[in-house]
């Protein structure tokens, strides 16, 4: 079955999982977290992506991220995983791949799920027992979100409208942004997120799906099972 077309619209967040082959460790250093940080920057610079939020796992890694010019997203994760393939086989002397196929996303609505993408991501290390809250784990953007004076620098993160729009200080921003931590996130929606995302479809109701498809002229949403009504005679 052919692959349907990436979904990169310009100025459209997208959630995006990379996944280590079989679920191998793709992180087993300190080291290996900065190298693949350093090159994420990078590229998401040079291809003008906004990177929103990250989590590093072990094993896989999320990002939100809105591309701002045409196939930014896809050049970058090209660019990015063939840059982190090099580095960690010469460090570990192996062979052969280390990502799961290409990687995986979907554009999502940012009015209705930039912030359940986010809350899903940056709890990533708290679903998987690593942490027991989020400020526990270095490498995710929760950190920065939750920030009260912008002492913490990244080059890397390109905090999202929505997020700025919690407040004009960014000690309020950073006190809203955590009380957002303390609403549950239902399972319907995380499972949402996930199979979605795993579909490279998009995230969102009704209408902006249909924009999205007119917008590029590729389906977004899962064609529905079964055998087509068969006409009576």
């Amino acid at each position: 079955m052919a692959r349907l077309p990436r979904l990169c619209p310009v100025g459209i967040p997208q959630h995006i999982i990379q996944r280590g082959n079989n679920r191998q460790v793709c992180f087993a250093s300190e080291d290996d977290f900065i190298a693949y940080v350093h090159w994420l920057t990078e590229y998401a610079q040079q291809f003008g992506v906004k990177v929103h939020a990250w989590v590093l796992m072990t094993n896989h890694v999320h990002l939100l991220a809105t591309p701002m010019m045409e196939n930014g997203i896809s050049l970058m994760m090209q660019a990015l995983g063939r840059r982190y393939v090099r580095y960690f086989n010469h460090t570990y002397q192996r062979t052969g791949t280390l990502w799961e196929g290409r990687f995986k996303s979907c554009v999502i609505n940012a009015e209705e799920y930039l912030f359940i993408c986010q809350r899903y991501i940056e709890l990533n290390p708290v679903r998987a027992n690593m942490v027991k809250h989020p400020a526990d784990y270095k490498w995710s953007s929760y950190r920065f979100h939750t920030q009260e004076s912008l002492e913490l620098q990244s080059e890397l993160w390109q905090p999202h409208d929505l997020y700025i729009q919690l407040s004009r200080q960014q000690k309020d921003r950073a006190k809203r942004y955590q009380a957002l931590f303390k609403v549950h996130v239902s399972d319907e929606e995380l499972g949402r997120v996930r199979t979605t995302t795993q579909s490279d479809m998009a995230l969102g109701n009704g209408r902006f799906k249909e924009e999205i498809e007119k917008l590029t002229g590729r389906r977004v949403s899962p064609m529905k099972r079964g055998r087509k009504p068969s006409q009576r005679a």
